[in-house]
Protein backbone atom coordinates (compact mmCIF):
# COMPACT_ATOMS: atom_id res chain seq x y z
CA UNK A 1 0.00 0.00 0.00
CA UNK A 2 1.26 3.61 -0.65
CA UNK A 3 -0.17 6.70 0.79
CA UNK A 4 -2.03 7.50 -2.65
CA UNK A 5 -3.84 3.94 -2.05
CA UNK A 6 -3.99 5.10 1.84
CA UNK A 7 -6.09 7.76 1.26
CA UNK A 8 -7.91 6.78 -2.11
CA UNK A 9 -9.40 3.74 0.50
CA UNK A 10 -11.33 3.70 3.84
CA UNK A 11 -9.65 5.34 6.72
CA UNK A 12 -10.10 6.97 9.79
CA UNK A 13 -8.01 10.13 10.09
CA UNK A 14 -10.89 11.28 11.52
CA UNK A 15 -12.21 10.31 14.55
CA UNK A 16 -16.02 11.60 13.89
CA UNK A 17 -18.08 13.66 11.33
CA UNK A 18 -17.87 16.60 13.68
CA UNK A 19 -13.84 16.22 13.55
CA UNK A 20 -14.17 15.93 9.95
CA UNK A 21 -16.35 18.60 9.64
CA UNK A 22 -14.55 21.14 11.74
CA UNK A 23 -10.90 20.59 10.75
CA UNK A 24 -12.14 21.74 6.95
CA UNK A 25 -14.34 24.57 8.10
CA UNK A 26 -10.68 25.68 9.53
CA UNK A 27 -8.85 24.67 6.57
CA UNK A 28 -11.30 26.63 4.36
CA UNK A 29 -11.20 29.82 6.58
CA UNK A 30 -7.25 29.97 6.62
CA UNK A 31 -7.07 29.25 2.43
CA UNK A 32 -9.60 32.06 2.02
CA UNK A 33 -7.50 34.91 3.85
CA UNK A 34 -4.54 34.05 1.15
CA UNK A 35 -6.89 34.71 -1.44
CA UNK A 36 -5.91 38.05 -3.04
CA UNK A 37 -8.61 39.26 -5.31
CA UNK A 38 -12.54 38.30 -5.47
CA UNK A 39 -11.51 36.94 -9.57
CA UNK A 40 -8.37 35.06 -8.37
CA UNK A 41 -7.61 31.42 -10.11
CA UNK A 42 -6.87 29.27 -7.09
CA UNK A 43 -5.25 26.03 -7.00
CA UNK A 44 -5.90 23.85 -3.89
CA UNK A 45 -3.15 21.55 -4.77
CA UNK A 46 -3.86 18.21 -2.56
CA UNK A 47 -7.02 19.08 -1.18
CA UNK A 48 -8.52 15.68 0.21
CA UNK A 49 -12.72 16.02 1.08
CA UNK A 50 -12.61 19.93 0.95
CA UNK A 51 -15.91 19.81 2.41
CA UNK A 52 -16.42 23.31 2.87
CA UNK A 53 -14.56 24.51 -0.82
CA UNK A 54 -17.65 25.89 -1.76
CA UNK A 55 -16.93 28.61 0.87
CA UNK A 56 -13.75 28.92 -0.79
CA UNK A 57 -14.88 29.24 -4.77
CA UNK A 58 -17.50 32.00 -3.59
CA UNK A 59 -14.09 34.12 -2.62
CA UNK A 60 -12.55 33.47 -6.02
CA UNK A 61 -12.75 33.44 -9.75
CA UNK A 62 -11.46 29.97 -10.34
CA UNK A 63 -10.90 26.99 -7.78
CA UNK A 64 -8.82 24.10 -9.12
CA UNK A 65 -8.99 21.11 -6.60
CA UNK A 66 -5.80 18.88 -7.11
CA UNK A 67 -6.73 15.60 -5.36
CA UNK A 68 -4.67 12.28 -6.68
CA UNK A 69 -6.92 9.62 -5.06
CA UNK A 70 -9.37 9.22 -7.54
CA UNK A 71 -12.55 7.90 -5.19
CA UNK A 72 -11.75 11.45 -3.47
CA UNK A 73 -12.13 13.42 -6.32
CA UNK A 74 -15.27 11.88 -7.29
CA UNK A 75 -16.76 12.48 -4.19
CA UNK A 76 -15.67 16.01 -4.90
CA UNK A 77 -17.27 16.28 -8.13
CA UNK A 78 -20.71 14.81 -6.44
CA UNK A 79 -20.50 17.68 -3.95
CA UNK A 80 -19.11 20.68 -6.20
CA UNK A 81 -20.63 19.01 -9.92
CA UNK A 82 -23.02 22.72 -9.64
CA UNK A 83 -20.47 24.99 -9.44
CA UNK A 84 -19.31 26.84 -12.49
CA UNK A 85 -15.90 27.91 -11.21
CA UNK A 86 -14.77 24.42 -9.80
CA UNK A 87 -13.25 22.14 -11.72
CA UNK A 88 -11.61 18.95 -9.82
CA UNK A 89 -8.46 17.60 -11.40
CA UNK A 90 -6.21 14.97 -11.05
CA UNK A 91 -2.37 15.88 -11.03
CA UNK A 92 -1.24 15.34 -14.01
CA UNK A 93 -3.80 17.39 -15.28
CA UNK A 94 -2.23 20.45 -13.16
CA UNK A 95 0.77 20.07 -15.41
CA UNK A 96 -1.28 20.30 -18.35
CA UNK A 97 -2.64 23.76 -17.53
CA UNK A 98 -1.20 26.88 -19.61
CA UNK A 99 1.66 28.50 -17.81
CA UNK A 100 0.76 31.75 -16.08
CA UNK A 101 -2.87 30.85 -15.19
CA UNK A 102 -2.81 30.96 -11.65
CA UNK A 103 -3.10 33.65 -8.80
CA UNK A 104 -2.38 31.12 -5.97
CA UNK A 105 -1.13 28.08 -5.05
CA UNK A 106 -1.85 26.19 -1.82
CA UNK A 107 -0.45 22.89 -0.59
CA UNK A 108 -1.84 22.20 2.56
CA UNK A 109 -0.85 19.00 4.50
CA UNK A 110 0.75 17.45 1.13
CA UNK A 111 5.03 17.60 1.04
CA UNK A 112 5.26 15.33 4.15
CA UNK A 113 3.53 12.44 1.68
CA UNK A 114 6.29 13.59 -1.04
CA UNK A 115 9.75 12.56 -1.45
CA UNK A 116 12.62 15.60 -1.30
CA UNK A 117 12.40 14.89 -5.30
CA UNK A 118 9.04 14.71 -5.92
CA UNK A 119 8.91 18.14 -4.00
CA UNK A 120 11.55 19.96 -6.14
CA UNK A 121 9.87 18.89 -9.37
CA UNK A 122 6.30 20.05 -7.71
CA UNK A 123 7.63 23.51 -6.47
CA UNK A 124 9.05 23.97 -10.55
CA UNK A 125 5.51 22.91 -11.66
CA UNK A 126 3.44 25.57 -9.20
CA UNK A 127 6.06 28.52 -10.32
CA UNK A 128 5.32 27.64 -13.69
CA UNK A 129 1.32 27.72 -13.55
CA UNK A 130 1.36 31.32 -11.46
CA UNK A 131 1.15 34.51 -13.01
CA UNK A 132 4.06 36.66 -12.27
CA UNK A 133 4.28 37.67 -8.92
CA UNK A 134 1.58 35.00 -8.30
CA UNK A 135 1.39 33.69 -4.36
CA UNK A 136 2.18 30.32 -3.29
CA UNK A 137 1.22 28.73 0.18
CA UNK A 138 3.00 25.62 1.75
CA UNK A 139 1.28 24.63 4.78
CA UNK A 140 1.03 22.04 7.62
CA UNK A 141 4.69 21.20 7.06
CA UNK A 142 6.27 19.11 9.80
CA UNK A 143 9.87 19.78 11.52
CA UNK A 144 12.08 17.11 12.15
CA UNK A 145 11.46 17.94 16.18
CA UNK A 146 7.66 17.74 16.22
CA UNK A 147 6.59 14.37 17.73
CA UNK A 148 3.60 12.09 17.16
CA UNK A 149 3.05 12.37 20.55
CA UNK A 150 2.94 16.16 20.07
CA UNK A 151 0.49 16.01 17.04
CA UNK A 152 -1.81 13.76 19.62
CA UNK A 153 -1.79 16.66 22.48
CA UNK A 154 -2.91 19.40 19.49
CA UNK A 155 -5.35 16.70 18.43
CA UNK A 156 -7.18 16.36 22.27
CA UNK A 157 -6.76 20.34 22.44
CA UNK A 158 -8.63 20.43 19.10
CA UNK A 159 -11.38 17.76 20.28
CA UNK A 160 -12.01 19.31 23.37
CA UNK A 161 -12.64 22.97 21.77
CA UNK A 162 -14.67 21.07 19.58
CA UNK A 163 -16.37 18.73 21.26
CA UNK A 164 -15.41 15.68 20.23
CA UNK A 165 -12.51 14.60 23.03
CA UNK A 166 -14.38 10.81 23.83
CA UNK A 167 -14.01 10.59 20.00
CA UNK A 168 -10.76 11.67 19.42
CA UNK A 169 -9.73 9.51 22.47
CA UNK A 170 -10.82 6.26 20.84
CA UNK A 171 -9.65 7.51 17.59
CA UNK A 172 -5.75 8.03 18.44
CA UNK A 173 -6.81 4.23 19.85
CA UNK A 174 -7.52 2.68 16.57
CA UNK A 175 -4.54 4.81 14.77
CA UNK A 176 -2.05 2.88 16.96
CA UNK A 177 -3.07 0.19 14.87
CA UNK A 178 -4.10 1.31 11.56
CA UNK A 179 -2.85 1.29 8.06
CA UNK A 180 -2.13 4.77 8.60
CA UNK A 181 0.76 3.77 11.60
CA UNK A 182 1.43 1.48 9.59
CA UNK A 183 2.46 3.39 6.34
CA UNK A 184 4.17 5.90 8.59
CA UNK A 185 6.46 3.20 10.03
CA UNK A 186 7.31 2.16 6.49
CA UNK A 187 8.17 5.25 4.53
CA UNK A 188 7.76 8.08 7.25
CA UNK A 189 6.74 11.31 6.95
CA UNK A 190 9.14 14.04 4.91
CA UNK A 191 10.21 16.50 7.72
CA UNK A 192 12.01 20.03 6.87
CA UNK A 193 13.92 22.60 9.45
CA UNK A 194 12.38 25.92 8.60
CA UNK A 195 15.48 26.96 6.83
CA UNK A 196 15.73 24.05 4.69
CA UNK A 197 12.32 24.11 3.25
CA UNK A 198 12.70 27.60 2.66
CA UNK A 199 15.76 27.24 0.85
CA UNK A 200 13.93 24.93 -1.12
CA UNK A 201 11.23 27.34 -1.69
CA UNK A 202 13.59 29.63 -2.96
CA UNK A 203 15.84 27.50 -5.19
CA UNK A 204 12.93 27.35 -7.24
CA UNK A 205 12.03 30.34 -8.10
CA UNK A 206 9.94 32.22 -5.87
CA UNK A 207 10.90 35.18 -3.56
CA UNK A 208 9.77 37.03 -0.12
CA UNK A 209 9.41 33.39 1.52
CA UNK A 210 8.13 34.40 5.15
CA UNK A 211 6.58 32.31 7.57
CA UNK A 212 2.96 32.70 8.56
CA UNK A 213 0.31 31.55 10.79
CA UNK A 214 -0.10 27.39 10.21
CA UNK A 215 -3.23 25.85 8.31
CA UNK A 216 -6.11 24.02 10.78
CA UNK A 217 -5.31 23.20 14.72
CA UNK A 218 -1.43 22.66 15.06
CA UNK A 219 0.67 25.92 15.78
CA UNK A 220 4.04 23.00 16.30
CA UNK A 221 4.03 22.90 12.11
CA UNK A 222 4.82 25.30 9.34
CA UNK A 223 3.23 27.90 6.91
CA UNK A 224 5.65 29.64 4.90
CA UNK A 225 4.21 31.81 2.62
CA UNK A 226 6.32 32.81 -1.07
CA UNK A 227 6.02 35.15 -4.59
CA UNK A 228 7.13 33.93 -8.19
CA UNK A 229 10.10 35.73 -8.83
CA UNK A 230 11.09 36.98 -12.21
CA UNK A 231 14.48 35.47 -13.11
CA UNK A 232 14.90 31.72 -11.95
CA UNK A 233 17.86 31.08 -14.43
CA UNK A 234 19.78 34.30 -12.41
CA UNK A 235 18.99 31.63 -8.48
CA UNK A 236 21.14 29.04 -7.56
CA UNK A 237 20.03 25.42 -6.42
CA UNK A 238 20.53 24.50 -2.72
Amino acid sequence: MSWRDFWNGEHAIYVSPRHKALHYRQIATDLTGHIPAPDSVVLDHGCGEALDAGRVASRCGKLYLCEAAPSVREKLRAMLGGRENVAVVAPEEVEALPEATLDLVVANSLIQYLSREELVALLATWRSKLKPGGKLVVADIIPPDVSPLTDASQLLGFAWRGGFLMAALAGLIRTAFSDYRKLRAQYGLSTYRIDEIAGLITAAGFEDVTPAKNFGHNPHRLTLVGRKAGDLGQRLPV
